[in-house]
């Protein structure tokens, strides 16, 4: 893994980007984008994690964040882990997830391909951190993470789109408390 891919700085403020394998759209479903927001709020709660921003698209997620102890990379690795098992298990369990058998036959090939993964592999691996060093870097990534699903087509303003900040830094109330950037 490249230098610029690690937690350098324990108590940073970072953008963090990570995907599920294959880039499989797997977000594309309330129940999966809710476990989400679910073990956000947990890790915000119980685990120290401070989040600044989200947006869940529908194969990865970007987060501007930063731990209270200072071991983002642990916090990060609990939610991916505690989140891949919780929403793989939905997904078997989903009478109406319609590719069903096409996405536990992904998250297996991937494990078979990793040699740090038993059995099914959901998240890919690294989770690009960038730390946020000054104001005009804040900005312009607070932006792209906003951004995102204008970008992708699927909404006209930011704050259309459920699963994300947006709406809180447009003077709403999202789904996720978070600590605002000012």
């Amino acid at each position: 893994m490249s230098r610029k891919y690690k937690f350098y700085n324990p108590a940073g403020l970072y953008f963090v980007s990570f995907a599920t394998v294959y880039w499989v759209d797997v977000f594309v479903r309330d129940v999966y984008c809710n476990e989400i927001v679910k073990n956000l709020d947990y890790c915000r709660q119980h685990k120290g994690m401070q989040v600044f921003a989200w947006c869940i698209m529908p194969s990865h997620i970007h987060l501007i964040m930063r731990t209270d102890e200072g071991k983002p990379d642990q916090v990060l690795g609990k939610f991916k882990e505690i989140t891949a098992k919780k929403i793989m298990a939905d997904i078997q369990q989903n009478p109406k997830e319609s590719r069903k058998e096409w996405l536990l036959w992904i998250f297996k090939q991937a494990g078979l391909k990793s040699t740090n993964v038993s059995d099914q592999q959901f998240w890919q691996h690294n989770n690009q951190p960038i730390e946020l060093w000054s104001n005009k870097v804040i900005d312009q990534k607070l932006d792209y993470l906003h951004d995102n699903p204008v970008e992708a087509g699927f909404v006209l303003e930011p704050w259309h789109w459920k699963y994300s900040s947006a709406v809180d830094y447009a003077g709403g109330k999202g789904l996720l408390k978070i600590e605002k950037l000012e």
